[in-house]
Parts: C-alpha cells; sequence; structure tokens
C-alpha cells in the first residue's frame, strides 16, 4: 500500500533524531519545568513519565503507521487509507494547526532568539531587573517582528533543503548538541551548595500535591510533549522505509524527550533552590527567573547564554517539523516545488504571526473572547484542536482500521514481540481514548 516519497531519511538513526528534535521543543525545557513547578515537582514528573509510556506514545506509533503505510503526507495519508470517507479532514485540521501553531511559535522562538543576543550583548548581567527586561523584549514591536521574521528565516533555510539534506542534517548536529551541553549545565547546576533541595522538588514524591487536577494536567503535558495530534509524526514516518523498526524508534524518541525534560529539571530546579527562588514562577521561569539564577554562578552571563542557545536548537527543531508538515501537503511529493513553497508557505507564516508578535505591546488591548490574539492561537491550537486531533488518530487507527492490517503493518521490520505490538493495539484503543476526552474536559473546564 506504501507509495513511497522521492525523499527520505538517508538513515534510521536520522529519522530518530529528527523525530525527537520535533518532539523535544519549548515543551520540554520551557513548558515541563514550569508546569512541574507549579504542580508539586516528582509527583507531576511521576504522572508524566506513566501518562507518555501509558497514553502519548501509543497514539505517536498510531501517527507511524499512517504515515509509513500511506507512504504520503497527512491529508493524501487519509485518502490511502480510508478512500472516500471524512477521515482526511484529520489530516487538514493537522496541517492547518501545524500553519496556525507555527505563527505562534514562531514568536516565542524569536523571544528566544533575542535572549540569545541579550547573553552575548551584556544586556543579561549582575543586577539587572530582569522582569523589566522581559516585559520590553516582548512590548517591543521591531524587536519581536525582526525575531520573529529571523526565526521563520532560519526555520525556512532548513526545511526548503528537503528531507535528508535539510532537516536531518540539522538534526544530526543539533540534537547532539543539545544533549551534550545539557549533561554540562545540569552538572554545573547540581555541583551548587543547597542543590539538593531542587533534586528533592524533582524526583522525591510529595503525595500530598496528588490531586485530580495534577494528573489531568500531567496527561496533557504528555500528549503536548510528544507533539502528537497535528500530523508532524505522520509527515516524518511517510519517509521512513518498511524495514524501520517503528517501536523501538517511537520507544527512543519518547525517552530521548523524557531525558530532556529531566536534565531541564535538573539544570533548573537545583540552581532555582540553592539561590532560594520559588519554583512555582509559571512561564517567566526561564526568562525572568533562570536569569537571576545564573547571575549568581561563576561564569553565569557565559552559561545563561549557553542555555538559551539550547533552548533556541529546541525551539527551531520542532519548527522544522510543522513547516514540512505543511509543505508535504502542498508539494505532495513534488520535491521540485519545495524551494518555492517553503519560501512563500513560511512568509505567510509570518505574517499571520504578526498579530501574536504584538499581543504584548501594541495589540495588548485587542482582545477576542477575552484573550489576546497570542493566547486565543494558543488555546485552539493546545485546548481544541491537538486534543481533536489526537483522538481521531486513535480511533481511526484503533477502530476504523483492520485490526490485522495495522497489526500486520506495524510489526514490519520490528524485532518486538508480538504480544507487546497487541497490548499498544489494546491501549490504543481503550486508555488513550477515555484519556484523550478527559484532557479535552480538563481543558475546557467541564470537569
Amino acid at each position: 500500500m506504501q507509495a513511497q516519497t522521492s525523499a527520505s531519511w538517508s538513515s534510521k538513526i536520522g529519522f530518530i533524531l529528527s523525530a525527537a528534535g520535533s518532539a523535544i521543543g519549548l515543551g520540554a525545557i520551557w513548558k515541563f519545568p514550569y508546569t512541574a513547578g507549579t504542580n508539586g515537582g516528582a509527583v507531576f514528573f511521576l504522572l508524566f513519565l506513566l501518562f507518555t509510556i501509558l497514553v502519548a506514545l501509543p497514539v505517536q506509533l498510531a501517527e507511524f503507521y499512517i504515515g509509513r503505510t500511506s507512504g504520503t503526507n497527512a491529508v493524501d495519508a487519509f485518502k490511502t487509507l480510508a478512500p472516500g470517507s471524512h477521515w482526511p479532514w484529520i489530516g487538514r485540521m493537522g496541517v492547518t494547526a501545524c500553519f496556525v501553531l507555527l505563527s505562534f511559535y514562531s514568536v516565542v522562538g524569536g523571544w528566544v532568539l533575542n535572549y540569545v543576543v541579550h547573553a552575548f550583548t551584556g544586556a543579561v548581567t549582575p543586577g539587572a531587573d530582569f522582569k523589566a527586561l522581559f516585559e520590553q523584549t516582548i512590548a517591543s514591536p521591531f524587536s519581536v517582528l525582526f525575531y520573529q521574521g529571523l526565526f521563520m528565516l532560519m526555520t525556512i533555510f532548513v526545511v526548503k533543503g528537503g528531507v535528508s539534506d535539510g532537516i536531518e542534517k540539522a538534526n544530526r548536529y543539533m540534537m547532539p548538541a543539545l544533549f551534550v551541553l545539557f549533561l554540562l549545565l545540569a552538572g554545573r547546576s547540581l555541583t551548587l551548595p543547597g542543590a539538593a533541595k531542587g533534586v528533592a522538588f524533582l524526583l522525591k514524591p510529595d503525595w500530598s500535591n496528588f490531586t485530580p487536577q495534577t494528573m489531568l494536567t500531567a496527561l496533557g503535558q504528555a500528549f503536548f510533549a510528544l507533539s502528537i495530534g497535528v500530523s508532524t509524526m505522520i509527515t516524518y514516518a511517510a519517509y521512513l522505509s518498511k524495514k524501520q523498526d517503528l517501536f523501538r524508534s517511537g520507544n527512543s524518541i519518547m525517552w530521548m524527550n523524557l531525558l530532556v525534560s529531566l536534565l531541564a529539571g535538573l539544570v533548573i530546579f537545583p540552581a532555582v533552590f540553592a539561590f532560594g527562588f520559588e519554583p512555582s514562577q509559571g512561564p517567566g521561569l526561564i526568562f525572568v527567573v533562570l536569569p537571576a539564577v545564573f547571575m549568581q554562578i561563576p561564569f553565569g552571563t557565559l552559561l545563561f547564554a549557553v542555555f538559551m542557545l539550547l533552548v533556541a536548537f529546541a525551539t527551531l527543531t520542532s519548527a522544522f517539523s510543522m513547516l514540512e508538515t505543511v509543505i508535504a501537503a502542498i508539494i505532495r511529493r513534488e520535491e521540485v516545488k519545495r524551494r518555492r513553497t517553503s519560501r512563500v508557505v513560511g512568509t505567510a507564516i509570518f505574517i499571520i504571526g504578526i498579530p501574536s508578535a504584538l499581543s504584548f505591546g501594541v495589540m495588548a488591548d485587542m482582545k477576542i473572547f477575552g484573550k489576546t490574539i497570542f493566547d486565543l492561537w494558543d488555546f485552539m491550537i493546545s485546548a481544541i484542536i491537538m486534543p481533536i486531533g489526537a483522538f481521531g488518530i486513535a480511533v481511526f487507527t484503533g477502530w476504523i482500521q483492520d485490526r490485522q492490517q495495522v497489526l500486520a503493518a506495524i510489526s514490519e521490520g520490528s524485532s518486538v514481540p508480538q504480544t507487546l505490538i497487541q497490548l499498544w493495539l489494546t491501549t490504543l484503543r481503550h486508555l488513550a481514548p477515555i484519556a484523550i476526552i478527559l484532557v479535552f474536559a480538563n481543558t475546557l473546564g467541564w470537569i
């Protein structure tokens, strides 16, 4: 059934690093630490670990099945596997979500690039007012648009090179660099006086924090962390050969994501506790609290610059997958159209993102349903489209597709025991849809 694309990954590790790069973005480095910080630390981390393995991974593997079996983009994949049905709307929704998601994700990516410049040009110094610096950074119209544009240019430059020459090549350097630098930073953070309190906060559960709300928040983070529900993994898996072991690849990607989340926690929380800050600082943790923390460490300015460079790497690798999902759906394997389409679509995403970029400055008072443009897009994608997409993918693979066909396709190239593969399908059919409905209902305030 597979109609191989004219582009493909040049190696198994290239796919794993690129897919891990898609998953390891702001969710692991920015959102996980502040969400863990505001939800009790270790209890949240354990629940996040459990839900990632039991719920998010099965849905990710379902996306792998859809992508590799069809061998085509996220929209045509459903047309190939369920011709004449309405299921391609799941793919269309995923492609649209990636377009919109990248329009405001690139804004945060721009903030990160701006902070890299801040760190290397002396704006981040001991005694600086980091709250004022952050507010100034996100409110300046020229600054936010310039860095958002720069972020999109970098993303376009890589994606227009294609899968093996662009995305894979970039991830081959960026992902190992991310892990090495994170290990060095975590080592430095763990040697600070008082760091043990931060380690205990992240790894020693205080069961008084075990609440239904913490469980639902951890479940939501598990979905967000593996980039499921917006068809990026369908798109990446379409470039795979049938020799690739989908189970082992998915397992590797999941553990790499969990490792980066853990390392982010081990960089941030020991340092936060060592210098008497509160871990429950919310979204401003890496932009406001961390600079102040690093300034109290020898060579802190340089270390903070390295940390923000890491965040920039992770943010870009996720952006590659979002843009690729849109490009693949448009060019439909006609690689000759890639370069021009990448430039046109990337420019369109930048333009659509301008109101989001200005949502913290000149357009801060413009509200729709009580939300700024940035917050409205964020809510629509994270709270509505991602859960619906993940639910659709779980139901489509688990219930609509022929059970034996799914088991045969997912087993191809895999050395994983059949009992484990059957357990995956059972989990996908029953546990995943229920979990997704709970996250959806909780996010909308229904429970």
